[in-house]
This record gives structure tokens, C-alpha cells and sequence, in this order.
């Protein structure tokens, strides 16, 4: 318990406010962000690297071993919630979770038609692909629709409060993310041969 209220106190002394890491906290309560699609990138980094420093467990070394763990039960916990929130998917997916609606990419793929549509012509077109350029394409229209799903599953989180079809949205930028992954893998292939 004196680690933690060390870790308490080097917390509060190192941020602009009386804050203290919460272990149960939500990501968004932990960086002091309101719990929302679109956040401050910039905010989220600087308040990592706060929290980073207060809890960093080399601090902690003279206090022993056991002190030293719970130092670092706080670092891993504050990198996991970064992690998470510092990328969009992730950041949706988590906005879900926490308002009641997990994503169970595993369980549910049930996807619109029209999508799936999109995605055998975009298969068919990757694997007929052999040249660069024709996968240049392909990437710039996979980006534009990930740009759209981001907006609109940003749109359906911080002004329509609606988490179910968010939860849609993101097992599509999921897909789309993988497929662009694809389409990087095949390029990197050509440009070797």
C-alpha cells in the first residue's frame, strides 16, 4: 500500500492536477479525456508521458522488488490504455465495450451485402493484381473507405450515442485494415521480384 500511495503522489505531483491512477479506471478516465470517438491526440501523448514518468519503476528501485512490480502493474496499465486509445479502431471498438456493445469480431460477422460485395471484388482484383500500380489503386480506394468508416463510426459515437451500428462500422474498418495489410504484403513481394 505505500507504493501505490508513492505512485499516488508522484502521479499528482507531476500532473497540472490532483490525479491518481485508478487500476479500474476506464483508458479515458486514466488520461483525463472525455470518453469520446474523436479525442486530442496530442493530449493523450503529453499525459502519457506524464503518467509514463511517475510511474516509471526504476523510481521505485531503492523501495525493493515488491515495489518494483507494482510500479510496473501501473506502467503496463497505462501503455495497454495508450495503446488502445491512440488508434482509431481500437479507440471505437473500446467506446463500445464499455457502453455495453462489444465488437465479437470472433462471433459476429454478419456484414451488409453491399460490403461483402466490395470485398470479393477487392480479393478478385489482389490476387489478379501483378503490377504495382494496379495495387497503388486498390490502396487509394481501401484508404478512401477507411477514411468514410472512421467518419462515420465517429459520427455515430460522439453524436448519435449509437454504439450498435458503431460496433458494425468498426468489424468493417477491421477488414478493411487486414485488406490493406494484404495489399502492402503483395507490393513488398513485387517490388522484390
Amino acid at each position: 500500500m505505500v507504493v501505490e500511495n508513492l505512485l499516488e503522489f508522484n502521479v499528482n505531483n507531476s500532473s497540472q492536477d490532483s490525479s491518481v491512477i485508478d487500476l479500474q479506471s476506464t483508458d479515458f478516465e486514466l488520461f483525463q479525456l472525455p470518453a469520446k470517438a474523436q479525442i486530442d491526440l496530442v493530449v493523450l501523448s503529453a499525459r502519457w508521458r506524464e503518467l509514463q514518468s511517475a510511474t516509471h519503476p526504476d523510481r521505485f528501485a531503492s523501495m525493493g522488488q515488491s515495489a518494483v512490480r507494482i510500479a510496473m502493474q501501473y506502467s503496463a496499465r497505462i501503455n495497454e490504455a495508450y495503446q488502445r486509445l491512440k488508434v482509431a479502431q481500437t479507440r471505437f471498438a473500446y467506446l463500445c465495450e464499455i457502453n455495453g456493445v462489444p465488437i465479437q469480431a470472433e462471433s459476429n460477422t454478419s456484414m451488409p451485402l453491399e460490403f461483402l460485395n466490395q470485398q470479393m471484388i477487392w480479393r478478385e482484383a489482389l490476387e489478379d493484381s501483378n503490377s504495382v500500380q494496379d495495387l497503388e489503386v486498390l490502396q487509394e480506394e481501401v484508404t478512401a473507405l477507411k477514411v468514410k468508416l472512421e467518419s462515420d463510426c465517429l459520427n455515430s459515437i460522439d453524436f448519435e450515442n449509437d454504439y450498435k451500428s458503431a460496433s458494425q462500422i468498426v468489424r468493417s474498418m477491421m477488414f478493411v485494415n487486414r485488406f490493406q495489410g494484404d495489399i502492402d504484403k503483395k507490393i513488398d513481394r513485387l517490388e522484390q521480384d
